[in-house]
């Protein structure tokens, strides 16, 4: 912090003084390495606080300008569902028994807006992938058909961006949300991208930073961690290398779990994210699973991060038609190593067998 000091660096980004100039040229190297990370132009990316203030500005930047029912799946991230249903009738997208949208249920879906609420949809949402199971959407064929429609949509991407290359120049979606810790960076940090051309109202107003699409003094630390997230995962070979490393371990956390009766895999085994696997764990509940594995210091979750907290069964899981009272989701990142899966591999049959044998 003294170097930042010395620099000027914690200026305000908007004032013309040399102190100002200097954070504001940083800001902007910083988004331009963002925006290489994606394939799209520094102008689209629209720096936030993380994921789910992005998703809330797509939310309300599209529906500001638009009025209709909302399509969108039940697997979706609950940022994107409440969101949304706060201000518009959801029309639900069905998913498959491994949380895959079908293009053709996007297609029902949106007749259903025409014929229940007698206007067309306003928005789409399609996640990249999904955040508990893994499953990789065809993010790709949903824009294309809801492009000829002329519906928005919008993709989060927070589960997938800096796990599997996401072009998002090339998808053209017309708004993208990501984060910065997802794939290495800081806490508290995030974008949302636009499509070239789009213009929306912001979320947070009060000011004219961000070109005018998001008031308050921005977050210059925070950017230059995420730049440097982006910028390493940039480098050649870097990605390919992160997805490897991460699939080959979470394929050795589900043959070892799977070994074990009563326990199974959720999602799509092959199209899929390669840093997370998702179980089911028959005959125990999720919490006292955790709690053990956790005593063998291995640190795993129920669900997704924002529904961790609450009791209730998985909106994911429940919409896949498996079991949504015992799930375990297993991930890995940048920090995990070998014996962290070893660490798990020693401990997980040991821990459920107890579990069990509790049940008298």
């Amino acid at each position: 912090m003294a170097a930042w000091a010395d620099q000027g660096l914690t200026a305000d980004p908007g004032r013309v003084h040399t102190e100002g100039r200097m954070v504001r040229a940083t800001l902007e190297d910083a988004r331009q390495q963002i925006a290489d990370l994606f394939g799209v132009r520094p102008r689209q990316v629209i720096l936030t606080s993380g994921g789910t203030e992005s998703i809330n500005a797509a939310v309300w930047g599209a529906l500001r300008s638009r009025t209709g029912p909302v399509a969108c799946a039940a697997v979706e991230h609950s940022a994107v569902r409440d969101a949304s249903a706060r201000l518009a009738p959801l029309e639900l997208i069905a998913v498959d028994r491994l949380g895959r949208i079908e293009v053709d249920a996007v297609e029902a879906a949106l007749d259903r807006c025409l014929a229940v609420h007698g206007t067309g949809a306003a928005l789409v949402h399609c996640q990249w992938a999904n955040h508990e199971v893994g499953t990789v959407q065809p993010v790709a064929e949903v824009v294309e058909r809801c492009r000829s429609r002329g519906i928005p949509v919008h993709v989060d991407a927070v589960a997938a961006a800096g796990h599997v290359a996401c072009d998002l120049g090339a998808l053209d979606a017309d708004l993208v949300s990501v984060s910065a810790h997802k794939l290495g960076g800081p806490t508290g940090t995030g974008a949302l991208i636009v499509r070239r051309g789009l213009r929306i109202e912001p979320l947070v107003v009060g000011g004219e930073q961000e070109r005018a699409r998001r008031g308050g003094l921005e977050h210059v630390a925070g950017a230059v961690g995420f730049a440097a997230a982006a910028a390493a995962l940039c480098a050649p070979g870097a990605l390919d290398g992160e997805e490897a490393a991460a699939r080959r371990r979470t394929e050795v956390l589900a043959r070892v779990a799977t070994a074990v009766p009563g326990v199974d895999r959720f999602g799509d085994p092959i199209d899929r994210l390669p840093h997370l696997v998702c179980l089911g764990v028959d005959g125990v509940e999720a919490e006292p699973v955790l709690l053990g594995l956790d005593q063998e210091g291995v640190a795993a979750h129920s669900g997704s991060s924002c529904s961790s907290e609450t009791l209730e069964p998985s909106p994911v899981l429940e919409a896949m038609g498996v079991d949504a009272e015992r799930s375990l989701r297993l991930s890995v990142g940048w920090s995990t190593t070998d014996a962290d899966i070893e660490a798990f591999e020693a401990s997980f049959a040991g821990v459920v067998a107890s579990l069990r044998s509790l049940r008298g």
